[in-house]
This record gives structure tokens, sequence and C-alpha cells, in this order.
């Protein structure tokens, strides 16, 4: 799995559009293989893009749990002292 693929689901603010975006661009160059497509190819990969973009949308807008969202800024806070004692 891509590194840079973060979880979106039960995050109070919810994930944006953006966000989501930016998975599916991510999982699109890690499938194919670049990072940027060539001007032949570029018509399929955005479209790939589009297409998981929108599915991933659909599955966190239909996904359900009990648990209560999770802080953005606490996870990211704790994101970064794992890299601090990984990296240190």
């Amino acid at each position: 799995m891509c590194r840079n693929i973060k979880p979106l689901f039960n995050f109070d603010p919810p994930a944006t559009d953006a966000e989501i975006h930016d998975a599916a661009l991510q999982f699109v160059r890690k499938l194919s293989g670049t990072n940027k497509p060539s001007k032949r190819n570029e018509a399929a990969f955005e479209q790939a893009v589009n297409a998981i973009a929108q599915c991933a949308h659909e599955l966190l807008h239909s996904l359900e749990t009990s648990q209560p969202p999770r802080d953005r800024a606490e996870v990211a806070a704790k994101a970064r002292a794992r890299s601090a004692m990984r990296f240190a």
C-alpha cells in the first residue's frame, strides 16, 4: 500500500473532495507506476482518477460506525511523534 494514502473515514470535519481526489491520484500513480502520464495516456489516467475518486466518495458517505469521529489534529500529532521516533 502506498504510504501517502491516508485513512479518510470517520474524521471531524469529514474528508473533503480534494482529499478524496488526492488519494485517488496517489492510487492511480501507484498502479500505473508513473507520477505523470504521457500525453497519449493522459486522458485514461485522468478518467481513472475521477472514477476512483467517485467510488471513494460514495464509499466514505455510505459507511457507518458507532465510534466517535477522530480529531484530525490529534491524529496528525501522533503521526509526527511516530515519525520523530522512527527517524530520530
